[in-house]
Protein backbone atom coordinates (compact mmCIF):
# COMPACT_ATOMS: atom_id res chain seq x y z
CA UNK A 1 0.00 0.00 0.00
CA UNK A 2 1.18 3.64 -0.50
CA UNK A 3 0.91 6.12 1.95
CA UNK A 4 -2.44 5.47 3.92
CA UNK A 5 -5.03 8.56 3.13
CA UNK A 6 -6.24 7.07 7.09
CA UNK A 7 -4.12 5.57 9.46
CA UNK A 8 -5.43 4.55 13.28
CA UNK A 9 -2.63 3.88 15.40
CA UNK A 10 -2.74 2.08 19.04
CA UNK A 11 -6.60 3.53 19.16
CA UNK A 12 -7.93 3.18 22.96
CA UNK A 13 -11.16 3.81 23.72
CA UNK A 14 -13.64 3.50 27.06
CA UNK A 15 -16.80 4.86 28.25
CA UNK A 16 -17.07 6.18 31.52
CA UNK A 17 -20.67 6.14 32.97
CA UNK A 18 -20.42 9.30 35.70
CA UNK A 19 -23.99 8.74 36.95
CA UNK A 20 -23.01 5.53 37.43
CA UNK A 21 -20.24 5.58 40.02
CA UNK A 22 -17.28 5.96 37.20
CA UNK A 23 -18.01 2.45 35.58
CA UNK A 24 -15.69 2.09 32.56
CA UNK A 25 -17.25 0.30 29.67
CA UNK A 26 -13.98 -0.78 27.57
CA UNK A 27 -14.72 -0.35 23.45
CA UNK A 28 -11.40 -1.08 21.97
CA UNK A 29 -7.95 -1.19 22.97
CA UNK A 30 -4.61 -1.01 20.75
CA UNK A 31 -6.80 -0.70 17.86
CA UNK A 32 -4.19 -0.16 14.65
CA UNK A 33 -5.90 0.16 10.96
CA UNK A 34 -4.20 1.82 7.67
CA UNK A 35 -6.91 2.61 4.57
CA UNK A 36 -5.52 3.65 1.45
CA UNK A 37 -6.43 5.38 -1.44
CA UNK A 38 -9.16 3.52 -3.75
CA UNK A 39 -9.82 1.07 -0.95
CA UNK A 40 -12.50 -0.05 1.09
CA UNK A 41 -12.47 -1.37 4.71
CA UNK A 42 -15.58 -3.03 5.99
CA UNK A 43 -15.54 -2.93 9.54
CA UNK A 44 -17.37 -6.06 11.13
CA UNK A 45 -17.89 -7.59 14.11
CA UNK A 46 -21.03 -8.36 16.34
CA UNK A 47 -23.31 -5.54 17.45
CA UNK A 48 -21.85 -3.96 20.38
CA UNK A 49 -17.95 -4.32 19.35
CA UNK A 50 -17.39 -0.65 18.86
CA UNK A 51 -17.59 -0.47 14.68
CA UNK A 52 -20.12 3.06 14.80
CA UNK A 53 -17.56 3.94 18.03
CA UNK A 54 -14.98 4.04 15.39
CA UNK A 55 -16.26 5.47 12.80
CA UNK A 56 -17.33 8.40 15.49
CA UNK A 57 -13.98 8.25 16.58
CA UNK A 58 -12.09 8.77 12.75
CA UNK A 59 -14.39 11.78 12.55
CA UNK A 60 -13.71 13.28 15.95
CA UNK A 61 -17.16 13.08 17.00
CA UNK A 62 -15.66 10.95 19.63
CA UNK A 63 -12.59 11.42 21.47
CA UNK A 64 -10.46 8.10 22.03
CA UNK A 65 -8.06 8.00 25.28
CA UNK A 66 -5.06 7.16 23.79
CA UNK A 67 -4.13 6.72 20.64
CA UNK A 68 -3.76 8.74 17.21
CA UNK A 69 -6.22 9.03 14.01
CA UNK A 70 -4.04 10.43 11.34
CA UNK A 71 -5.54 11.64 7.58
CA UNK A 72 -3.83 12.88 4.95
CA UNK A 73 -5.34 16.13 4.48
CA UNK A 74 -3.53 17.96 1.63
CA UNK A 75 0.47 17.68 2.23
CA UNK A 76 0.14 17.24 6.00
CA UNK A 77 -1.29 14.36 7.80
CA UNK A 78 -4.21 15.81 11.42
CA UNK A 79 -4.20 13.88 13.81
CA UNK A 80 -8.05 13.79 14.32
CA UNK A 81 -7.60 13.08 18.02
CA UNK A 82 -6.21 15.91 19.24
CA UNK A 83 -6.48 18.19 16.46
CA UNK A 84 -7.66 22.22 17.24
CA UNK A 85 -11.41 22.58 16.20
CA UNK A 86 -10.93 24.37 13.73
CA UNK A 87 -8.20 21.69 12.30
CA UNK A 88 -10.57 19.08 12.69
CA UNK A 89 -13.49 21.30 10.74
CA UNK A 90 -11.24 21.71 7.71
CA UNK A 91 -10.57 17.98 7.52
CA UNK A 92 -14.24 17.44 7.34
CA UNK A 93 -14.69 20.19 4.79
CA UNK A 94 -11.99 19.02 2.26
CA UNK A 95 -11.54 15.87 3.39
CA UNK A 96 -13.08 13.79 5.26
CA UNK A 97 -17.14 12.72 4.24
CA UNK A 98 -19.58 10.96 6.90
CA UNK A 99 -22.47 9.60 5.75
CA UNK A 100 -24.05 8.72 9.33
CA UNK A 101 -27.61 6.55 9.68
CA UNK A 102 -29.54 9.90 10.66
CA UNK A 103 -29.71 13.04 8.80
CA UNK A 104 -29.76 15.62 10.60
CA UNK A 105 -30.66 19.35 8.99
CA UNK A 106 -32.11 23.08 9.35
CA UNK A 107 -35.74 22.84 9.42
CA UNK A 108 -36.91 24.51 6.51
CA UNK A 109 -33.93 24.58 4.32
CA UNK A 110 -34.82 22.84 0.82
CA UNK A 111 -33.44 18.97 -0.10
CA UNK A 112 -31.73 20.34 -2.59
CA UNK A 113 -29.99 23.16 -0.81
CA UNK A 114 -29.06 20.59 1.78
CA UNK A 115 -27.13 18.47 -1.03
CA UNK A 116 -25.47 21.54 -2.57
CA UNK A 117 -24.52 23.22 1.06
CA UNK A 118 -20.77 21.27 1.39
CA UNK A 119 -20.20 22.49 -2.50
CA UNK A 120 -20.92 25.64 -1.38
CA UNK A 121 -19.02 25.42 1.11
CA UNK A 122 -16.05 25.04 -1.04
CA UNK A 123 -16.39 28.27 -3.21
CA UNK A 124 -18.37 26.40 -5.70
CA UNK A 125 -20.94 28.27 -7.63
CA UNK A 126 -24.67 27.90 -6.32
CA UNK A 127 -25.56 27.03 -9.95
CA UNK A 128 -22.69 24.46 -10.19
CA UNK A 129 -23.62 23.32 -6.91
CA UNK A 130 -27.40 23.13 -7.14
CA UNK A 131 -26.81 21.15 -10.53
CA UNK A 132 -24.49 17.92 -9.08
CA UNK A 133 -27.04 18.01 -6.15
CA UNK A 134 -30.12 17.99 -8.70
CA UNK A 135 -28.02 15.09 -10.41
CA UNK A 136 -27.70 12.97 -7.48
CA UNK A 137 -31.43 13.44 -5.75
CA UNK A 138 -32.21 12.08 -9.20
CA UNK A 139 -29.87 8.97 -9.25
CA UNK A 140 -31.14 8.47 -5.88
CA UNK A 141 -34.80 8.56 -7.31
CA UNK A 142 -35.87 11.31 -5.01
CA UNK A 143 -38.63 12.76 -7.58
CA UNK A 144 -37.76 16.74 -8.47
CA UNK A 145 -41.15 17.89 -7.25
CA UNK A 146 -39.42 17.39 -3.74
CA UNK A 147 -36.29 19.02 -4.14
CA UNK A 148 -37.49 22.51 -3.03
CA UNK A 149 -39.09 20.82 -0.09
CA UNK A 150 -37.49 20.41 3.29
CA UNK A 151 -36.60 16.73 3.95
CA UNK A 152 -38.15 16.42 7.25
CA UNK A 153 -41.25 15.96 5.58
CA UNK A 154 -39.46 12.90 4.00
CA UNK A 155 -40.08 9.30 4.58
CA UNK A 156 -37.23 7.65 6.78
CA UNK A 157 -36.10 6.30 3.24
CA UNK A 158 -35.88 9.36 1.59
CA UNK A 159 -34.28 11.07 4.12
CA UNK A 160 -31.61 8.95 4.36
CA UNK A 161 -30.83 9.09 0.10
CA UNK A 162 -30.50 12.76 0.80
CA UNK A 163 -27.81 11.99 3.31
CA UNK A 164 -26.07 9.63 1.04
CA UNK A 165 -26.70 12.69 -1.68
CA UNK A 166 -25.28 15.39 0.59
CA UNK A 167 -22.49 12.88 1.66
CA UNK A 168 -21.09 12.23 -2.11
CA UNK A 169 -21.90 15.56 -3.39
CA UNK A 170 -17.79 16.32 -2.46
CA UNK A 171 -15.41 14.20 -3.90
CA UNK A 172 -13.54 13.90 -0.66
CA UNK A 173 -10.55 11.71 -0.83
CA UNK A 174 -11.91 9.42 2.24
CA UNK A 175 -15.34 8.32 3.51
CA UNK A 176 -16.83 6.94 6.26
CA UNK A 177 -20.21 5.33 5.94
CA UNK A 178 -22.75 4.14 9.16
CA UNK A 179 -24.93 1.60 7.62
CA UNK A 180 -25.55 3.59 3.81
CA UNK A 181 -28.16 0.94 2.56
CA UNK A 182 -29.92 0.23 5.52
CA UNK A 183 -32.91 1.50 4.81
CA UNK A 184 -33.15 1.27 0.86
CA UNK A 185 -35.12 -1.00 -1.50
CA UNK A 186 -32.74 -2.79 -4.09
CA UNK A 187 -32.79 -0.53 -6.92
CA UNK A 188 -31.27 2.54 -4.84
CA UNK A 189 -29.04 -0.08 -2.60
CA UNK A 190 -27.36 -0.47 -6.32
CA UNK A 191 -27.14 3.29 -6.88
CA UNK A 192 -25.19 3.67 -3.76
CA UNK A 193 -22.89 0.53 -4.50
CA UNK A 194 -22.19 2.39 -7.76
CA UNK A 195 -21.34 5.40 -6.33
CA UNK A 196 -19.10 3.86 -3.51
CA UNK A 197 -17.34 1.62 -6.74
CA UNK A 198 -16.64 5.56 -8.52
CA UNK A 199 -15.29 7.25 -5.20
CA UNK A 200 -13.31 3.95 -4.87
CA UNK A 201 -11.85 4.68 -8.49
CA UNK A 202 -11.02 8.18 -8.24
CA UNK A 203 -8.78 7.13 -5.08
CA UNK A 204 -11.22 7.56 -2.61
CA UNK A 205 -10.36 5.71 0.71
CA UNK A 206 -13.57 4.26 2.01
CA UNK A 207 -14.27 2.66 6.03
CA UNK A 208 -17.95 1.69 6.33
CA UNK A 209 -20.19 -0.20 7.94
CA UNK A 210 -22.43 -2.61 5.70
CA UNK A 211 -24.83 -4.79 7.70
CA UNK A 212 -25.88 -6.20 4.26
CA UNK A 213 -23.70 -9.24 3.29
CA UNK A 214 -24.22 -8.66 -0.43
CA UNK A 215 -23.72 -4.90 -0.57
CA UNK A 216 -19.91 -5.65 1.50
CA UNK A 217 -19.29 -8.54 -1.13
CA UNK A 218 -19.33 -5.57 -4.08
CA UNK A 219 -17.88 -2.81 -2.05
CA UNK A 220 -15.19 -4.09 0.59
CA UNK A 221 -11.76 -4.83 -0.38
CA UNK A 222 -11.31 -7.11 3.04
CA UNK A 223 -12.79 -6.82 6.27
CA UNK A 224 -11.51 -5.67 9.50
CA UNK A 225 -12.66 -7.61 12.72
CA UNK A 226 -13.33 -5.17 15.45
CA UNK A 227 -14.09 -7.64 17.96
CA UNK A 228 -10.41 -9.20 18.53
CA UNK A 229 -9.43 -5.57 20.10
CA UNK A 230 -12.42 -5.21 22.23
CA UNK A 231 -10.41 -7.01 25.34
CA UNK A 232 -6.77 -6.83 23.80
CA UNK A 233 -4.46 -6.01 26.68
Amino acid sequence: MSSPIIEVRDLCKDFVLHTQGGVRIPVFNGLSLAVGAGECVGLHGPSGTGKSTLLRSLYANYKPDTGSVLVRHGDRLVDMATAEPRDVLAVRKHTLGYVSQFLRVIPRVPALDVVAEPLKLLGTSEAEAREKAGGLLARLRIPERLWHLAPATFSGGEQQRVNIARGFVVDYPALLLDEPTASLDAANRDTVVALIQEAKARGCAVVGIFHDADVRTRVCDRLFEIEGYRHAA
